[in-house]
């Protein structure tokens, strides 16, 4: 097989410009249209086209840089026969019909359909990632003909309605001139192939629906509503085409302690009146463990304290040392109002409050003194 940078005439170092320049000028000279009878120049059209499909393409390329011929698809010669994509690229090019009015080959079977799931999720995983098994069922390819669609001992054939082309045009006059469109041939659904013994396990679809599971690596900081996609993990197409793919929708529950904001964990801490005025050590469990903190006396609620790192890691930030880099723990006060007290600790209460001059209400006088203070 050719180089297909000598068939363009570029360096492997050529960029987007210089190749689609290269493409351009050798195709006005190659054009099958140009050079009607002669074999040559169409067959060097077609690696012209394929060379130009291959290096414009920024996955392909790096594909076919990296393996070579190999990294094409298949294995199968590029220049063969029967290519796709040749129309779309004389019509981006040229503005023309695909050649001069020649009907475009089909582009292989279809690709898969997408499909979808839903992952659950703890608190926790969502945090610090996870990795989870998901079941679908999906059409995969049919072991029987590998594919093919056809019975043991045959071969699909060439479309007999749309003459392997995968599709039919149609011209009609209007006053602009001749108009041509085209559509699916419906005989082959535009695969350009057809099956006269179909397979009995899949009736030639060239698949069959079955189990399937997959391991899913949940990257840590994910969030509620997040989807991760996995490539290739979808249907397979019918008759041989490339699956889909397998977009994982996560679904994160409900944590009895945090919430969740951005890459931080809000949590509230509910401190004794006496603690809170008096101060205090005490110990607060974090998603990571036990963390010890210190609230200084007079502390009021609302305030918020800070544990830096000890939230949620950004998805899309790493640090110096390659690690995610995480949001903040804050926790918010509550101060709690004592209920329930004693008669020795309400009296130590009205002690306080009078030693530090402030009004508080009088004391209960029961259900009787305030019947009586009704009547009087």
């Amino acid at each position: 097989m050719a180089e297909l940078y000598d068939v363009l005439g570029v360096p492997r170092s050529a960029g987007d410009d210089e190749i689609k320049k290269a493409y351009r000028k050798l195709a006005r000279e190659l054009h099958p249209d140009l050079n009607p009878g002669d074999p040559a120049a169409e067959e060097r059209f077609k690696q012209l086209t394929v060379a130009y499909e291959t290096l414009s393409d920024p996955e392909k390329r790096r594909r076919y840089d990296t393996f070579g011929e190999s990294g094409m698809g298949g294995g199968q010669d590029p220049f063969g026969g029967g290519g796709g994509g040749l129309g779309d690229l004389i019509d981006a090019f040229f503005g023309g019909s695909g050649g001069g009015g020649r009907g475009r080959g089909p582009g292989g079977p279809p690709r898969g359909p997408d499909l979808e799931t839903v992952l659950d999720l703890d608190f926790a995983e969502a945090v610090f990632g996870a990795t989870h098994d998901v079941s679908i069922k999906a059409p995969v390819t049919c072991e029987t003909c590998t594919g093919t669609g056809a019975a043991a001992g045959t071969q699909p054939a060439t479309c007999s309605m749309c003459g392997g082309v995968g599709e039919l045009r149609r011209v009609r006059q209007s006053i602009l001139g001749q108009m041509v469109t085209s559509s699916p041939c419906p005989r082959c659904a535009g695969l350009g192939r057809e099956i006269a013994s179909p397979c009995e396990t899949c009736r030639g679809e060239g698949r069959v629906t079955r189990p399937r599971t997959y391991s899913v690596d949940v990257p840590a900081g994910v969030d509620h509503g997040a989807t991760l996609r996995l490539e290739g993990r979808g249907a397979t197409g019918p008759r041989g085409g490339p699956p889909g793919d397998l977009f994982v929708h996560l679904r994160v529950g409900r944590h009895p302690r945090f919430t969740r904001e951005g890459a931080e964990l809000i949590s509230v801490l509910h401190v004794p009146s006496t603690a809170a005025a008096l101060g205090v050590d005490l110990e607060f469990e974090t998603l990571d463990g036990t963390e010890d903190l210190h609230l200084p006396a007079g502390t009021q609620t609302g305030r918020e304290l800070r544990l830096r790192g000890r939230g949620v890691p950004e998805v899309r930030r790493i640090d110096r040392r390659g690690e995610p880099v995480r949001g903040d723990l804050v926790l918010r006060v509550v101060v709690d109002t004592p209920t329930g007290l004693t008669a020795r600790q309400e009296e130590l209460m009205r002690q306080l409050a009078a030693e530090r001059g402030e009004a508080v209400a009088a004391p209960d006088a029961g259900l009787l003194g305030r019947i009586r203070s009704a009547f009087k």
